[in-house]
């Protein structure tokens, strides 16, 4: 929790008005039996109707004070948690902005929607309580423990053997919730990761008529998640009705004892209706107080969750400082020579199996390098250690002779431009989607990227050409058209590396082949990674890098491949030789 404290620094003012505030509130609570008292002993009794009027003014006025200041802590109390919250969810989704896809992935997508939303209001409410109930709770059960005593020192001593049994039940009540509420928001994470994927792959689902698999798969997540809440909420009832008996029975107590001491005249009516006022109060704080303390242990289970987010070392921060001490204008230009030496990677440090085993080659500036190997020998992983989507674990990656990691991550990612396998589109307008790489970019520039990527031609057909609303992942658009628009994104961008995973693959051929020569064309001084799964893609390319199993076991052109590499052969012939092509 302490690492979570100076979020609410910047509002300390806010945070400080709101217990000074309640404080007086409480004194002003504090004041209301013994005025009672006052009137039913001076008033009432004495049959005095000026004592009645003047205190009961008074009273009145101590109440509409008490009413103010309450507001005014409430409104404070608002403030302060409302932007703790603000600031905190902006700092995890800083956080997740800045992880590595190996960081990503130990987390689930729905955990982190969880503690991005559920987690930070059950935060944002411990917040709010702690500002208002913190602060009343403990001081209205001082203050009225005190002035019971100032009553009846003798009556005090019910309270006294009272608390005790309030003080084991809380302490009971909130050492075993805490495991529960665990439970809880775990179970939540995996309702949120089902939903996550169903939504994400409708499509799928739909296509394959699965409807009803994913209700039964919602169904039983839910029923999980619903039962173990019942489990927790069951325990947490009992807190009431503990709670409920103590203070009853202190109540009746004070009655039956109290009511002697008015009969033998050692206390006043008014004093023991006082007193049970404040009884009241100090067994409704301590009542108050069970219920806040099982909130902490809620909110303890969430914070916790927070912070394994933000103390989770990312591992493109681990060389922020390294990369930041270099001046812009002190590093070499990069001019897109790229050039891996002995690169080794897996998605676990302790995993002995390599994605990636010891693999070096070299693109000089404006050359074409491909990559071929069957699935899973670790095509897409290779290149993704260039813009450091992934660390290497061993090995050297350099940009124009400078390491990757001294390199700091915006600028390096700012000139090496990533067309993904899967083509993933943001909801706005097709032009905004080109431009996402380069807000600034004209017009006229962005027309040039879109005709390169032969993604002009359908967007101007569309009902407002590039104003055309795109829908949540390019939902209104083919695979082959979020394809081309990806591409064109990239171009736009006008990187000095380009990498192309897989990026044709839901084009024709005759579009594929257009794309190649405008990319030829338009990009001759970027160097181009390229992964395909058909060999016609990179058949001109300047290198081959043949993987298999993360290695490269071969490399050199389609010719000079088709010679000498029996991996290669195997790949052409598979792919070509039914249609009679012979290189």
């Amino acid at each position: 929790m302490g690492n979570l404290v100076k979020f609410i620094k910047p509002y300390w003012k806010a945070a400080l008005a709101a217990p000074l505030l309640m404080l007086l509130e409480v004194a002003m609570d504090l004041l209301q039996p013994v005025l009672m008292a006052k009137i039913i002993n001076e008033g009432v009794l004495q049959r005095d109707l000026s004592v009645i009027e003047s205190v009961g003014l008074l009273a009145l006025g101590v109440a509409i004070i008490g009413l103010l200041t309450g507001v005014g802590c409430g409104i404070f109390a608002t403030t302060a948690s409302l932007n703790f919250a603000s600031d905190l969810r902006e700092a995890l989704f800083r956080k997740i902005q800045s992880f590595s896809f190996r960081n990503l992935e130990h987390f689930k997508t729905g955990s982190l929607v969880t503690r991005l939303t559920n987690d930070v209001t059950q935060v944002q409410n411990l917040v709010m309580t702690v500002l208002r109930m913190m602060i009343r709770t403990p001081f209205t059960a001082i203050g009225s423990v005190l002035m019971a005593f100032l009553i009846s020192p003798r009556l005090a001593m019910i309270l006294a053997i009272a608390a005790p049994f309030l003080g084991v039940a809380v302490y009971l009540l909130v050492r075993l919730s805490y495991p529960l509420f665990l439970k809880v928001q775990n179970k939540l994470d995996t309702v949120n990761s089902v939903v996550q994927e169903n939504l994400a792959g409708i499509r799928v689902v739909k296509a394959f008529a699965r409807s009803d698999y994913e209700t039964r798969r919602f169904a039983q997540v839910n029923e999980e998640y619903t039962q173990t809440a019942i489990s927790s909420a069951r325990f947490m009832i009992l807190n009431m009705p503990i709670m409920q008996i103590v203070l009853n029975a202190s109540i009746i107590a004070v009655l039956w004892f109290g009511g002697g001491m008015v009969w033998t005249g050692s206390l006043s009516l008014g004093g023991l209706i006082a007193f049970i006022s404040y009884a009241t109060q100090v067994l409704s704080s301590l009542l108050s107080l069970s219920v806040m303390l099982v909130s902490i242990s809620r909110a303890k289970v969430s914070a916790d969750r927070i912070n394994e987010v933000l103390l989770r070392e990312s591992e493109e921060e681990a060389f922020a400082e390294t990369a930041a001490g270099l001046e812009a204008g002190t590093q070499n230009p990069l001019r897109g020579r790229v050039e891996y030496e002995n690169v080794s990677f897996s998605y676990n440090d302790s995993d002995t199996r390599l994605a990636v085993r010891d693999v070096s080659f070299v693109a000089e500036p404006g050359q074409t390098v491909a990559f071929l190997g069957s699935t899973g020998s670790g095509k897409s992983t290779l290149v993704g250690l260039l813009p450091r989507l992934y660390e290497a674990r061993s090995g050297h990656i350099r940009l124009s002779g400078q390491d990757i990691r001294n390199i700091p991550l915006e600028r390096l990612r700012g000139k090496v431009a990533f067309v993904l396998q899967e083509s993933i589109l943001f909801t706005g307008t097709i032009r905004d989607n080109l431009r996402y790489g380069n807000p600034d970019a004209t017009d006229e520039e962005t027309e040039v990227a879109a005709k390169a990527a032969q993604a002009h031609d359908f967007i101007v057909h569309l009902p407002d050409g590039y104003d055309t609303i795109v829908g949540q992942r390019g939902v209104n658009l083919s695979g082959g058209q979020k394809q081309r628009i990806a591409i064109a994104r990239a171009l736009l961008m006008q990187p000095e590396v380009l990498i192309l995973d897989d990026s044709t693959s839901a084009v024709d051929l005759g579009t594929e082949s257009r794309i190649q020569a405008a990319l030829r064309s338009l990009m001759k001084q970027c160097t181009t990674l390229v992964i395909a799964q058909r060999i016609t893609s990179v058949m001109d390319a300047d290198t081959i890098v043949v993987l298999e199993d993360g290695c490269a076991v071969a490399s050199g052109t389609h010719r000079e491949l088709l010679a000498h590499s029996a991996v290669y052969q195997d790949i052409y012939y598979s792919q070509l030789e039914k249609e009679g092509t012979h290189g």
